[in-house]
C-alpha cells in the first residue's frame, strides 16, 4: 500500500477534449494542456550519493535502467495502445505539450480530472489494459465458474485476461510481457554482480528470477531483510489501476538511499505493533496477531521512481509487501520518502493551509505532524484484518471479498488509524507531546492537499469519506469566515467510531457494508466544492526532475 496523501475526488479543471488540430487528431487545445501541467509544481529532487560506495553507485545506475523498463511495462498495462500513440505524439511538432502530459499521466487520460481524455474522446477502460475492453464483471464471473480449476489464475495479481477464440483466458505476466520482463530481469542480475551489499545482492537475484516466474514470495521475504544503503523496490505491486476488481498488480520501482539516522529515530514505533493491534477499537475476534512482528521503518531519499508509483501523483510513503503470506511470516516494511514529503509540504500543503484553514488552527500545523501521520498511515496498513474466515468457514482475504471497493476502504482505514496511533505514540512517549497540538489541524490541512483529485480514486475516495464523516460528527467545522477549524475534543471519538465501522466490515468481509459506507460518505458536498474552488491556483502536486541521474550516467 502506498500513501499519496491525496484526498477526495472532485473535478477542478474541466477540459474541452474534442477538437481538430494538425498531427494527432482529437487533441485538447495546447493552452488547456499547459494549464494542466501548471497544476504540478516543478521540483529538482536533490539526493546526495556521497554515502554510497562506487560499486553501489554502479549498481544503482544499472537499476535506473531496469526502472525505466518498469515505465514501459506500466505504460502497456494502462493501455496496449499507449506505445503507438506516444510514437505519434513524438512525431507531431504541435503535440509536444500533449506528450509531456501524456508521459506524466501514462496515457491520454488526465488522472487529475477523473481520467478525462486530453487526446481523443475514448474513455479509459475501467480495467485498464488488464482485461479485454468489452469484458464485463458478469463475463469474468461466468468464466471463473466455467473453469473452477483456473479460479486462482483468473484472480491472480500477476495474470492478464485475454480473449482467445471467444473465451476468456488468464495469461501470466511473464509470458504476456516476456520481452520487457526478460530485459528487466537481466538488468537486475547485472546490478547484483556490482553491489557491495550482500542483502541487496540476494534480493536482486531472487527478484530477477521472480520476474520470469511471477512467484514473488522468496524475493519479497528477502526484500524485508535489506540492510544496506540502498532501498530498492521493483516489480508489480499495487492494484489501484485495476478499476474492475482491484486484482491486478501494476509494475513500479522506487530507487532510494537510506537515511540511517532518521530511520533509527523511528524504529521505536515498530516495538509497539502488538500493542497497537490490541488497541484497535474492535472485538478481539477481528484482531490479527498472526502477522509477523518484523516491521522495519526506513526513512529514505528518493533517487528515481518509475511506473505506477508516479502516474500523475507522486507517492509519499509506502508499506510493502502486500502478500499476506509474507506479512504473516515477517510483517511489512514502511518506507518514508522524506525528500518527496518535504517537496509536497512546501509546494502544495502550505499554500492550501494558508487559504482554507482558520488562523487559530493554522498556528498549529507542522511538517513533523504531517510526516508522522504519513508514517502511522503506513504502519496502519499492517494492522487489523488481513486473511479472514467468513461466517460459513471460507478462508479468504479482505481484498478478495471487498473486490473493487477494497482500496478505497483500506486507504480510509489507514488514514484514520494514522491519527489514532499518532495520539497513541504521544501517550506512550515515543512522539513528543508538542505533536498533540498540531496533529489534528495538520490532518485536516492534509486532506485538502489532495481532495481535488476526484473521489473515484482510492486515496481520494477514502479522504472524502473521512472529511464528510468528521464534518457530520462536528470534529471539523466551518467558522463564521468560511474557514475550516477543528474541535479537538471530538476528533478522536469520531475517528474511533469510523475505525470501528471500517475494521468490522473488513473483519467480516462484508462487501455490502463497504458499499453502504462509500455510498453514504464518498460525495462532493457544497462545502467541499467551495473550498476546492478557492484552491484553483494552488499546485495540486509536484513534478520532480532527477538531476542526480546525470551523475549516475557517468558510472
Amino acid at each position: 500500500m502506498r500513501n499519496l496523501l491525496i484526498t477526495g475526488v472532485i473535478v477542478v479543471m474541466g477540459l474541452t477534449l474534442v477538437g481538430c488540430s494538425n498531427g494527432v487528431p482529437g487533441k485538447a487545445d495546447t493552452a488547456l494542456v499547459e494549464k494542466e501541467l501548471a497544476k504540478l509544481a516543478p521540483v529538482d529532487l536533490e539526493c546526495d550519493l556521497s554515502s554510497l560506495s562506487q560499486n553501489d553507485k554502479k549498481a544503482l545506475a544499472k537499476l535506473v535502467e531496469a526502472a525505466k523498463v518498469m515505465d514501459q511495462l506500466f505504460l502497456i498495462q494502462v493501455s496496449p495502445e499507449n506505445p503507438e500513440l506516444r510514437a505519434e505524439l513524438v512525431k507531431d511538432p504541435s503535440a509536444q505539450k500533449h506528450l509531456e502530459l501524456f508521459d506524466i499521466m501514462f496515457g491520454p487520460w488526465n488522472r487529475l480530472v477523473e481520467d478525462e481524455p486530453f487526446i481523443g474522446t475514448e474513455e479509459k477502460p475501467e480495467g485498464a489494459g488488464f482485461y479485454p475492453v468489452d469484458m464485463t464483471k458478469e463475463d469474468f464471473d461466468a468464466a471463473v465458474q466455467a473453469n473452477p480449476e483456473l479460479a486462482d489464475a483468473f484472480k491472480s495479481e500477476f495474470t492478464i485476461i485475454e480473449k482467445q477464440n471467444g473465451e476468456l483466458v488468464p495469461v501470466p505476466y511473464h509470458q504476456h510481457y516476456k520481452q520487457l520482463v526478460d530485459k528487466a530481469s537481466a538488468l537486475l542480475k547485472e546490478a547484483a554482480t556490482l553491489t557491495d551489499d550482500e542483502t541487496l545482492k540476494t534480493f536482486l537475484n531472487l527478484r530477477a528470477d521472480a520476474l520470469l516466474t511471477d512467484d514473488y514470495f522468496k524475493s519479497d521475504m528477502a526484500w524485508m531483510d535489506l540492510a544496506g544503503d540502498l532501498e530498492i523496490v521493483i516489480g508489480p505491486y499495487e492494484v489501484y489501476e485495476d478499476g474492475i476488481f482491484n486484482y491486478k498488480a501494476a509494475y513500479e520501482a522506487f530507487l532510494c538511499i537510506v537515511d540511517h539516522d532518521e530511520s533509527e529515530k523511528l524504529a521505536h514505533v515498530a516495538q509497539y505493533l502488538n500493542d497497537m493491534e490490541a488497541y484497535l477499537p474492535i472485538p478481539k475476534k477481528y484482531k490479527n496477531f498472526e502477522r509477523g512482528s518484523s516491521s522495519p521503518i526506513k526513512v529514505v531519499q528518493e533517487v528515481f521512481s518509475a511506473g505506477d508509483t508516479k502516474a500523475g501523483i507522486q507517492t509519499t510513503a509506502f508499506n510493502l509487501p502486500n502478500d499476506e503470506r509474507v506479512r504473516e511470516a515477517k510483517g511489512s516494511k514502511k518506507v518514508m520518502l522524506k525528500n518527496i514529503a518535504r517537496a509536497k509540504y512546501d509546494k502544495c500543503w502550505i499554500p492550501i493551509a494558508n487559504t482554507i484553514i482558520a488562523p487559530e488552527a493554522l498556528e498549529n500545523v507542522s511538517f513533523d505532524a504531517y510526516f508522522n501521520h504519513v508514517l502511522m498511515h503506513e504502519v496502519s496498513h499492517g494492522l487489523g484484518p488481513g486473511n479472514i474466515t467468513l461466517a460459513d468457514g471460507t478462508e479468504t482475504s479482505v481484498g478478495k471479498e471487498l473486490k473493487e471497493l477494497y482500496s478505497t476502504i483500506e486507504e480510509c482505514k489507514a488514514d484514520i488509524l494514522g491519527v489514532y496511533f499518532v495520539k497513541f505514540m504521544i501517550d506512550k512517549g515515543v512522539f513528543t507531546s508538542d505533536l498533540e497540538d498540531s496533529m489534528f489541524a495538520t490532518y485536516l490541512g492534509g486532506m485538502f492537499r489532495s481532495i481535488r483529485f476526484g473521489i473515484d480514486e482510492a486515496h481520494g475516495g477514502g479522504v472524502a469519506i473521512q472529511f464528510n464523516y468528521m464534518i457530520e460528527q462536528g470534529a471539523f467545522f466551518e467558522d463564521a469566515n468560511g474557514k475550516l477549524n477543528v474541535d479537538e475534543t471530538k476528533v478522536i471519538p469520531a475517528i474511533k467510531k469510523l475505525a470501528t465501522r471500517i475494521l468490522t466490515l473488513q473483519g467480516e468481509g462484508d462487501y455490502d457494508a463497504a458499499k453502504a459506507l462509500i455510498d453514504e460518505y464518498r460525495k462532493v458536498t457544497p462545502l467541499m466544492q467551495r473550498l476546492i474552488d478557492e484552491l484553483k491556483d494552488v499546485p495540486v502536486d509536484i513534478r520532480p526532475a532527477y538531476p542526480v541521474l546525470t551523475e549516475l550516467e557517468t558510472m
